[in-house]
């Protein structure tokens, strides 16, 4: 198989994965932050707004390097 139609199909389903993860996510983004912090409340654990947002942005960081 050529190099062409290897890096064509990642893409195409690359964009396939992202449209379908858009239309069936179950709910926002920030609703999403909002039920993490919550249930991390009940535990004891007490993040502020932009301790939130880094927490994100390290797990984001972490996926995106595993990737």
């Amino acid at each position: 198989m050529k190099a062409i139609h290897v890096i064509s199909a990642v893409i195409g389903g690359a964009i396939a994965g992202a449209a379908v993860g858009l239309l069936f996510a179950p709910e926002k983004g920030s609703d999403a932050r909002s039920k993490i912090a919550d249930c991390l409340k009940k535990k004891g654990i007490c993040l502020k707004k932009n301790k939130m947002e880094e927490l994100v942005e390290e797990i984001e960081d972490q996926l995106n390097e595993s990737i």
